[in-house]
């Protein structure tokens, strides 16, 4: 059974909170995937982790380049685990993977400002719990911390 971690960004951005998760994740020896499902969102946060902190650096690159395995942190916007990733970021909608049962976890960040984002989480929430997974609901508080509401 896969861990599914639902992200309800309020009050920051995924800019912002995506960098710090990633981080975590890392240190904690995990290969990552985040996927994002436009060629141009993928750009974007790669571009995001190279810039993101002057005081830290991520490790990471794009299933585009040479040696995808090699990465710790795979930015991709197709399903497969071509970096051997056990946790899985989806941002921006994209949709559960068909071999969820192979993740340790998998993290749904969407936009709490954006209904169509809460509707398609819902959706995918139920389709996890259908699919007999441990789901979690963290939504932001005021302050920016993580509380958990499910």
């Amino acid at each position: 059974m896969t861990d599914i971690l639902f992200y309800h960004l309020q009050h920051q951005p995924l800019e912002r909170v995506l960098p710090v998760l990633l981080e975590k994740s890392v240190e904690r020896g995990w290969r990552v995937a985040v996927e994002a499902t436009t060629q141009e969102r993928a750009d974007a946060l790669d571009a995001l982790l190279w810039t993101y902190s002057d005081e830290s650096f991520l490790a990471h690159g794009t299933d585009r380049e040479p040696d995808p395995a090699a990465q710790p942190v795979l930015i991709t916007t197709e399903p497969g685990r071509p970096n051997g990733a056990t946790v899985r970021f989806l941002v921006d909608g994209a949709p559960l993977p068909a071999d969820m049962a192979s993740y340790e976890r998998v993290v749904l960040m969407f936009d709490g400002n954006d209904p169509d984002a809460i509707d398609r989480a819902r959706d995918q929430w139920k389709e996890a719990k259908a699919g007999g997974h441990a789901c979690t609901y963290w939504q932001q508080s005021e302050a920016g911390r993580w509380e958990k509401r499910a």
